[in-house]
């Protein structure tokens, strides 16, 4: 099922992301995560993708088991970065042989290497490509704070409303952890002519390093608010683990409660945390 049919149904939807092994000798454990996570019954999930493509098989392998076992719609990601023209319409290609009919169109991280592709720098370059090579639903990212690498936001929504009218049905956010930049990211947004669905980027913060990590990737705000917890709790696992499953619980709550109607939660492969939060929202989400 097309995930921008799903999006206009009149509901909440709530979708899960996981990400493929790194390696092959992962893959049952982590292929046993993800089943898990669908056994929560999302609306849809989410499936990540390597830099360079080098999981991307297993992404293309982990939303097919997921969608064909367990009925849940997958959303495959495809990011071109480090990615010959070549092999994004390969992977198109296995997508489409594997009934995925939902891609998320990402530019990517910059490798390690440095090795950048030939054949594209932006992902509107990737959006005109898969758009013209099957009849998927395309999603793409967003950013509420701005890109970490456009020093200007006005900017950053301006590429936004180019890759949304190169083809673009939805788009999901990078994670932010003040719901008031959401807020304002959207009425940005839609004054200058997106209006696409927008899904809220959840991403529950269960121990002290990811947040560091996080913030050190992405340039997300963190309110005070949130590092007074970290502060506290953070040395103690069970306590830190609890307490970010309240906050993202808390920041789901007040979204619906302000009338965005989508949410997806970055999971991290951990079916405890997301099922903390579904439980937590379980009258809501009804």
């Amino acid at each position: 099922m097309k995930i921008s049919e799903i999006l206009k149904q009149d509901k909440v939807t709530f979708s899960l992301e996981v990400f493929p092994p790194k390696t092959s000798e992962k893959y049952q454990a982590v292929a046993a995560a993800a089943r898990k996570v669908a056994e929560l019954h999302p609306d849809f999930m989410s499936v990540t993708y390597g830099a360079g493509g080098g999981t991307g098989l297993y992404t293309a392998d982990i939303a097919q088991e997921i969608q064909e076992k367990q009925g849940v719609p997958m959303l495959a990601h495809l990011t071109c970065l480090s990615s010959s023209r070549e092999h994004v319409q390969k992977m198109v290609r296995i997508y489409k042989e594997k009934g995925i009919e939902n891609i998320l169109t990402l530019r990517g991280d910059i490798p390690r290497d440095g090795v950048l592709s030939q054949d594209y720098r932006h992902a509107v370059d990737l959006i005109h490509d898969v758009r013209e090579l099957g009849d998927f639903c395309l999603g793409g990212a967003c950013y509420p704070e701005g890109h970490v690498e456009t020093p200007h936001k006005a900017d950053d929504i301006r590429y936004l409303k180019e890759k949304v009218d190169a083809g673009l049905d939805f788009l999901t956010t990078q994670m932010f952890f003040d719901n008031n930049i959401f807020y304002n990211f959207l009425y940005r947004i839609r004054e200058r002519g997106i209006c696409c669905p927008v899904i809220a980027g959840i991403m529950p913060i269960t121990k002290a390093r990811q947040l560091e990590r996080s913030v050190a990737m992405s340039g997300t705000d963190v309110p005070q608010r949130f590092r007074a917890i970290v502060d506290r709790f953070g040395d103690d696992e069970a306590k830190m683990k609890q307490a970010g499953i309240i906050y993202a619980t808390e920041q789901i709550v007040d979204l619906i409660a302000n009338g965005i109607k989508h949410i997806h939660v970055y999971t991290m492969n951990n079916p405890e945390v997301a099922g903390g939060i579904m439980n937590n929202l379980s009258e809501i989400l009804k």
